[in-house]
């Protein structure tokens, strides 16, 4: 089966070097790939041990990032390697200090992977939530080389537990130790004879509970909350935006509302503003704007979000109109607000768990957003609801030391 997997393979990079040539973000994913080895060249030194994390995407790599962290802190002579299968995760991340070279996973065929491993020689591999490429494991098999998952996470559905999923049953056999976060992931894969498994939770908490606690300054998000309520809607989406649109030509509010769209290109960003009816204000056009005075300021830029929670009142997390569903919703719960989303949550244990709880409000109408913000408009209602968010993540908080402990154990 895996000749047939590297077959298809072959056969699907030439139509992505096609399709690239008319969609700028298949461009980045493929001329990214080609860069690859050079970037490892030029930044790596050769004499010094090396680790090796990969990440899908910007989520998991803020999930890994608390396990980056500790093990340099613990072995300050790694350089770590750091690698991204998407372009919306390497393109944001390309730099972060943490890293000594960040570049794009190859792609999976067997001489792409075993070039990108003979250069980097990693004494470990660390794959963060779930990546499972065929002939990326096969070779870290045969090179010997440990390898664990981070803050796995299985579910019944996957093809690793159908009948027939029995060519990918066998690849899960290369991992040293899974890290997963919750029972059901230990059950699922002792089902299937895996007994090297490690409950440690979600790396997740631990990385919100960093940022809760550096207490940095935005100045202009200050300028415009201006001492009022403040809404902020985070990674909106299209049909996040289209709902939050009417509710504001409907409905008054005692809030001031900032926007952090996921899609940030500007026919978004003009089409977001222009059906905003209040004063709206774009980030990128501040300098010389009255901050204070708007009712609606769009962030059009990446960066800032998980910061600018700490300033909210009440949070909209967004994703949750779509597939495979709702956004990070830690980051804001560790700052104590209540936290509202949209329907399509259950992909998501940290979600699901809130919205049972009670910290999290699950909408899907207008009339519904209008009824929790009526709600949340008295202070001491927000503070009930956010104080469960904020005690489920301190309760949570863990992972990163515990998946240390056993690394170490291991060691």
């Amino acid at each position: 089966m895996r000749y047939l997997y590297t077959l298809l393979m072959k056969i699907i990079w030439p139509v992505l070097l096609g399709l690239g040539v008319r969609n700028q973000k298949l461009k980045q994913f493929t001329e990214g790939r080609k860069q690859t080895l050079d970037i490892l060249q030029k930044k790596l030194d050769p004499s010094a041990p090396k680790v090796w994390f990969h990440a899908a995407s910007l989520g998991e790599f803020e999930q890994g990032l608390p396990v980056m962290e500790a093990w340099k802190l613990k072995y300050p002579e790694h350089q770590l390697v750091v690698t991204f299968f998407s372009p919306s995760g390497y393109e944001i991340r390309k730099k972060h200090p943490i890293a000594s070279a960040v570049v794009y996973l190859p792609w999976d065929v067997p001489n792409e992977v075993k070039a990108f491993l003979k250069l980097v020689q990693p004494t470990h591999a660390f794959l963060i939530k779930y990546e499972f490429w065929p002939n990326l494991l096969y070779v870290l098999q045969q090179k010997k080389i440990p390898t664990f998952l981070i803050s796995g996470i299985f579910r019944p559905n996957q093809i690793f537990f159908k009948p027939y999923g029995f060519w990918m049953r066998k690849y899960l056999g290369v991992f040293t130790h899974f890290f997963v976060q919750n029972e059901m992931s230990e059950k699922l894969l002792r089902q299937i004879g895996l007994k090297n498994i490690t409950i440690s939770g979600d790396t997740r908490f631990d990385r919100v509970a960093k940022i809760f606690h550096q207490n940095e300054s935005i100045p202009f998000v200050e300028t415009f909350k201006n001492n009022q309520p403040l809404l902020v809607i985070g990674s909106s989406w299209e049909a996040d935006e289209k709902l939050w649109t009417q509710f504001l030509q409907e409905a008054e509010t005692p809030f001031k509302v900032i926007i952090a769209p996921h899609n940030l290109k500007i026919e978004n960003i003009e089409n977001l503003k222009s059906s905003i009816s209040q004063k709206t204000i774009l980030y990128s056009q501040i300098e010389n704007a009255n901050l204070a005075e708007a009712k609606v300021l769009i962030i059009d830029a990446i960066g800032f979000l998980a910061k600018v929670y700490k300033y909210a009142d009440v949070v909209y997390v967004g994703g949750g109109f779509g597939n495979p569903g709702v956004h990070n919703v830690l980051e804001p719960a560790v700052f104590g607000v209540p936290v509202l989303i949209g329907p399509n949550y259950s992909h998501f244990p940290e979600a699901s768990d809130l919205v049972e709880l009670g910290g999290i409000k699950s909408i899907e109408t207008v009339n519904d957003l209008k009824h929790w913000l009526q709600l949340w408009e008295e202070e001491k209602e927000r503070q009930k609801t956010g104080k469960i968010c904020y005690d489920f993540v301190l309760q949570q908080i863990g992972a990163t030391d515990k998946i240390m402990n056993v690394l170490e154990s291991i060691k």
